[in-house]
């Protein structure tokens, strides 16, 4: 018998289209592993919600695994060095992987090639970093000039089944109980709407997809209305990678409606990883210089008004509808955490970096290309973004897409309210009483925010 291989899973929890798992198969009796690594990514280990679906999904592939011959071995502690043990447990000299683009996991892939052979694989993007480049030679910077260089070369190749069956190795290592990481919340168990709301898992992934393809036509109207839910609500099953966008891709195209405007949003995935490829600290640190000198309130300040955001208790019913939705179920209407996000920098001062905090650790779809590129779009101090001067007047944005049924859903205090009045109860005098004032004027905030804005630039 040959050596076993390791086969190395991050956010790549699939069987189908997996290129390292491909690759493994053909090598040798595999040895699947998922180390929990929090020592890498430290401040940026995953969030509650993302646990939550963590341990589900694991639960989901150790099945599929089963299901082929084969298990899924739990271990936890820094990559570099769990993968070098576990080597030496099975006799394995190499590791098959994908490519992850976030910081840490570069940094966890170097650390692991000094210590064995690391073969890694494409497959969580529709293009590896750099596929395309301007005819400078350099990295795309903006998006729309990168969407057409990758539309030329799409589609991408077809999608490879899942092996028919995985050959074990002579004996399976130890594993750690997945119940023993307690990724599962307990006291309280906050989790119960995101239990009624989503299925991890491959399978689930796949029959979403397939759901999908029926909406897409109405894909470019539809998910800019809340109260429809018209997006694709594909977001964590393509971070988790139950499913590759390649899948998606053809799945898609395999509809006899136009889907450019979704495709084009696969498209700005691949954009967000080229951009945390070239600013790593996309997170953390403004991709505009002059946004450092931006005078966003102290916490010491603002606190009350950042808690009424994050409870959805600001008087502004579209953005409490979507906080509120974020807490329960992991996920926000694509439309409304924009709303959401330009309120709490543009209305309330906030530094954005606190808002994607509370992103990270609430979202079940917290990617970390995604969540900063698109914090900093709304903000105006990414590469590719927004002006800050746009500022979204929540109010009018509630009105324009029709956000009546979804407030009603999520800010029950108001769901007696007439369409026309529960996009903003104050100005028609019917505010009930269990539902809060507004913590700051449209037009008082729209011009602090302007105010600071001119104080930048100088």
């Amino acid at each position: 018998m040959t050596d076993p291989v390791l086969l190395w899973f991050r956010q790549d929890l699939r069987l189908s289209d997996q290129a390292a798992l491909a690759a493994a198969v053909d090598q040798g009796p595999v040895v699947p592993v998922y180390i929990l690594d929090d020592h890498g990514p430290r401040q940026w280990a995953m969030g509650g919600a993302s646990r939550w679906w963590l341990h589900h999904s694991l639960s989901r592939l150790d099945e599929s695994l089963r299901a082929k011959g084969s298990r899924l071995i739990l271990r936890r502690g820094r990559s570099a060095d769990v993968l070098e043990q576990l080597a030496r447990e099975v006799g394995a000299k190499c590791v098959h992987a994908l490519h992850h683009y976030e910081p840490w996991w570069r940094n966890a892939e170097k650390a692991v090639a000094k210590q064995i052979d690391l073969i890694l694989h494409d497959g969580g993007l529709l293009l590896p970093p750099g596929a395309v480049r301007t005819g400078a030679g350099s990295l795309y910077r903006i998006y729309t000039p990168f969407a057409r260089a990758v539309m030329e070369h799409m589609p991408p190749a077809a999608p490879h089944p899942a092996p028919g069956a995985i050959d074990a190795p002579p004996k399976w290592p130890v594993s750690d109980s997945l119940a023993d990481w307690a990724l599962l919340p307990t006291e309280p168990d906050w989790a119960n709407g995101i239990a009624a709301d989503w299925t991890p898992g491959e399978p689930a992934a796949r029959h979403n997809v397939a759901n999908f393809i029926d909406e897409v036509g109405d894909y470019p109207t539809a998910r800019n209305l809340p109260s429809v839910e018209g997006t694709s609500r594909l977001s964590p099953h393509l971070h988790f990678g139950e499913v590759s966008p390649a899948y998606v891709w053809h799945r898609i195209i395999s509809s006899r409606h136009d889907a450019t405007i979704f495709l084009k949003e696969l498209i700005w995935r691949d954009y967000a990883h080229v951009q945390i490829c070239e600013f790593p600290a996309y997170g953390s640190a403004n991709a505009r210089d002059p946004f450092d000198a931006l005078g966003w309130r102290d916490l010491r300040e603002a606190g009350a008004d950042f808690t009424a955001w994050k409870r959805g208790l600001t008087g502004y019913p579209i953005v409490d509808a979507g906080m509120r939705q974020l807490w329960a179920t992991g996920w926000m209407h694509n439309r409304v955490r924009m709303i959401a996000a330009s309120f709490l920098m543009k209305h309330l001062l906030i530094d954005w970096r606190h808002g994607a905090r509370w992103f990270w650790d609430t979202l079940v779809d917290a990617d970390y290309a995604n969540n900063s590129v698109n914090w900093q779009w709304v903000a105006g101090s990414g590469v590719d973004a927004n002006l800050f001067t746009r500022i979204m007047a929540p109010l009018t944005q509630s009105e324009k897409f029709d956000a009546a049924g979804y407030i009603r859903e999520w800010v029950p205090e108001l769901a007696e309210l007439s369409d026309e009045a529960i996009h903003d109860p104050d100005a028609h005098d019917v505010r009930p009483t269990d539902y809060p004032a507004k913590i700051i004027g449209h037009r008082e905030g729209r011009e602090r925010a302007l105010a600071a804005y001119r104080r930048m630039k100088g």
